[in-house]
């Protein structure tokens, strides 16, 4: 009877898969050893495995690349990395190699630009998309940073106010964009995202207070669905009204150039995920190319702005099994030595569910069992899978500590967790590692990027 947990993963999956295999009982992830780490630095900790980044980055490129070969689109690709998912400067000098463009959504992000020029990570040529609410701070500093010579800076008016609030701080002509308030999916609280100006009032807006002023070159059009880039009705009609607005505009603003339709392609979340890039990004290209051809337009530049995808699956965390408890006679407790609210807040907060699998002990028998986490709350727990309503672990062996690890965690965690500052019950932030390779190099290095957070540096926030 095949009752070891290899023999559920590979009954129920397809595996091994590109970034996990198995070794004598023992996980790898990307051919990284996991044991190895662990034995290194111990747990829990946070991994960031930096080639991935580049690989998505990469992989993005060669969608749209070829894609618009396919229809002989006109326009240019240009891939923003969306600072939000991740502000770390490994992640953004990881991103930056590859030649992309970025995305801010708040004042202190422009000092993280004038940080990478400082450095000579950036250029001045680098398109910087400035989204979000603009308030005076933000406003003055990126007008800063075109008087500075970022002259690819593109602010995108999120509400009216900000036409004369950019007016006001610049000093020479810039480049803006706009953004498009999207209607929500059906099912969601509101009809209208509050992000964004309405369909019907963006050619009167361009008309009353950006046509004809000095300051302003409008090229950009901001659309964006907060539900990700999905195969469904829903989406393709938002797409295709959003392109009908680009056509209206572009008939009364001449150079408007650009189109920039977000991010949302989704990350692997379990081992069965499934999602058709190619067939996605090449609808997606053929479609605003008919409709700008039907239109008697030419086709605009594209701008993505991938945040998750291009960090997401960089990302793991790793725990250890430091108890089991019986609960009753049906719910069994493994539990971790640390937090899913402090570390995994998605988990938490929007039910996220991740790729967990075990790291060692893969040659031994599984049960159903329930994680918990140390923090005293009763939400702090991790129950299911994406595809079952369970999860699935080794059995414990006595004098054997049982590690299991949870993948594709690199976006949002650390900033919504609050990186460095207080956690909930007072749960140390973990250690949080760096693997890289050397390129063309088949061995990989670690190098240690914070240590496991003191009470020390608790105390002080709290004022003691």
């Amino acid at each position: 009877m095949k009752n070891k947990y290899i023999d559920l993963i590979e009954q129920t999956f397809e595996f091994p898969q590109d970034e996990f295999t198995v070794t004598d009982g023992e996980l790898n992830f990307h051919d990284v050893p996991l044991m190895d780490i662990i034995k290194q630095y111990g747990t829990p900790l946070k991994i960031t495995y930096l080639p991935k980044i580049s690989s998505q980055i990469n992989r993005a490129k060669r969608l749209f690349n070829v894609a618009m070969a396919k229809v002989d689109y006109k326009g240019s690709y240009n891939y923003c990395y969306c600072t939000k998912s991740s502000h770390f400067s490994f992640v953004l000098e990881e991103a930056l190699r590859n030649d992309i463009h970025l995305e801010t959504s708040s004042a202190y992000d422009i000092h993280i630009i004038n940080a990478l020029y400082d450095a000579g990570v950036i250029d001045c040529d680098r398109y910087i998309v400035c989204n979000g609410f603009k308030r005076p701070q933000y406003v003055e500093n990126i007008a800063q940073l075109i008087r500075d010579g970022f002259e690819n800076t593109i602010p995108v008016i999120d509400n009216k106010e900000e036409v004369d609030l950019i007016a006001d701080a610049v000093d020479r002509p810039c480049k803006i964009g706009i953004r498009i308030a999207s209607e929500e999916e059906p099912k969601f609280d509101f009809y209208t995202s509050r992000l964004g100006i309405r369909y019907n009032d963006i050619v009167s807006l361009y008309k009353e207070k950006i046509k004809g002023n000095k300051k302003f070159q409008l090229k950009m059009l901001h659309f964006f669905i907060n539900t990700g880039i999905k195969d469904t009705a829903y989406y393709w009609n938002e797409l295709n009204k959003c392109i009908n607005v680009y056509c209206e505009l572009k008939r009364v603003c001449p150079e408007l150039d650009s189109l920039n339709i977000g991010g949302g392609f989704p990350i692997k979340n379990s081992l069965d995920f499934e999602y058709d890039y190619e067939y996605m990004t090449e609808e997606i290209v053929a479609q605003i190319k008919h409709l700008c051809n039907m239109a008697g337009v030419q086709e605009p530049n594209l701008f993505t702005e991938f945040g998750s995808f291009t960090v997401g699956e960089s990302g793991a965390a790793l725990y250890s099994i430091v108890n089991q408890k019986q609960q009753n006679d049906r719910e069994l407790w493994y539990m971790i030595d640390s937090s899913f609210i402090t570390t995994l807040p998605d988990t938490w907060g929007i039910n996220q569910r991740y790729i967990m699998l075990a790291i060692n002990n893969w040659d031994k028998e599984y049960r159903r069992v329930f994680l918990g986490g140390l923090t005293c709350d009763s939400e702090d727990y991790y129950s299911s899978e994406s595809h079952t309503n369970a999860i699935f672990l080794p059995k414990l062996t006595p004098g054997e500590t049982q590690y299991v690890g949870f993948f594709h965690t690199g976006a949002y965690q650390e900033s919504l967790a609050g990186f460095g500052g207080i956690q909930h019950c007072l749960t140390p932030a973990p250690k949080h590692i760096i693997i890289d390779r050397e390129k063309g190099d088949n061995e990989y290095y670690t190098r240690l990027f914070a240590k496991e957070q003191s009470y020390r540096s608790m105390m002080r926030v709290l004022g003691y």
